[in-house]
């Protein structure tokens, strides 16, 4: 039983296929008349977000309130973090208000494993720096799971800004670990070789028109604009010319192939609205996954046999 979720790497694959098996129970739920479980009552879940974020913060509460978790969204805007308070002092705070499960999104690297350490209850990380979002490559995969109805043999080509990319690094260590094949596809400057040597099966491709008719999944990746402090590439123009995934490209992948992105979307940079929209795309259907697998987290760490 795992107390904390800080990386995708903490997961071997008979607990990532669990958290999913769960995740297929707690979808059920949506489709009730009331969306309401027992399981956390009593318990206290503090989403502790130092960065803005939409679907994160907001799927992690419907996902606690859905199994009837006493909900505290902290927000570093407006508190006394822009005082001056230190992540530890924080952490203390919380502790002594007895939150059971913290979940922490932090612009630090490392930050969720620091939690640990001054918290008595779960640490859950919601994505901190450009280090890892374990839940986003469990929702991911739970999503290829549902869809393609195995993770174990997928061709998985990853596409665009890796090098600041926690989604990337997530989905590669859990991909690897499920059975998957995992390709790296962007420019030079957004995936260094060294990404390479993250698992021993994971490719690294500069030509994405040449890994397209070999994919099972294409997840294009959001390209961040505000993490990069240089010129990566010419222009957007440019990156759409050679790393957007279009009409044209889309018929150049297999027919059962599928196309993923963990938003927030830029249309028209990494990927076309045509795109976006088709019948072929799980977007919508990864944010409702979002709240499955975040129940099934939960579950796990605090209501499972305890």
């Amino acid at each position: 039983m795992i107390k904390h979720l800080l990386s995708a790497a903490d997961l071997d694959a008979v607990t990532a296929t669990q958290i999913h098996d769960i995740a297929a129970e707690m979808a059920t739920v949506a489709g009730r008349e009331v969306k309401k479980l027992p399981t956390l009552r009593g318990r206290t879940v503090v989403n502790l977000f130092y960065e803005d974020s939409t679907r994160t913060r907001t799927s992690f509460e419907v996902a606690a309130k859905r199994l009837s978790a006493d909900v505290v969204n902290f927000s570093a805007k407006g508190s006394s973090v822009e005082k001056g308070e230190s992540l530890k002092d924080t952490a203390w705070t919380l502790q002594a208000m007895g939150a059971d499960a913290v979940v922490i999104r932090h612009p630090a690297s490392g930050a969720p494993h620091r939690l640990t350490h001054w918290v008595h209850g779960s640490v859950l990380n919601a994505g901190d720096g450009t280090h890892e979002h374990p839940t986003q490559a469990l929702l991911d995969t739970y999503t290829m799971r549902s869809r393609m109805g195995k993770v174990e043999g997928l061709n998985v080509a990853i596409v665009g800004d890796v090098l600041h990319s926690r989604v990337a690094r997530s989905n590669a260590l859990l991909l690897h670990t499920l059975g998957a094949k995992v390709t790296l596809v962007g420019p030079p400057t957004l995936v260094p070789p060294a990404f390479g040597s993250l698992t021993p099966s994971l490719g690294v491709s500069y030509d994405f028109d040449s890994v397209l008719p070999h994919a099972d999944v294409v997840m294009m990746l959001r390209v961040q604009k505000e993490r990069m402090n240089a010129a990566f590439f010419p222009s957007s123009q440019e990156y759409y010319k050679r790393y957007g995934l279009d009409s044209a490209r889309l018929r150049r992948m297999p027919d059962h192939a599928i196309v993923m992105h963990p938003g927030p979307m830029n249309r028209g940079v990494e990927i076309a609205p045509e795109v976006a929209d088709s019948p072929r795309s799980t977007i919508v259907e990864q944010v409702a996954n979002g709240v499955s697998v975040r129940m099934a987290c939960l579950y796990l760490l605090l209501g499972a046999g305890r």
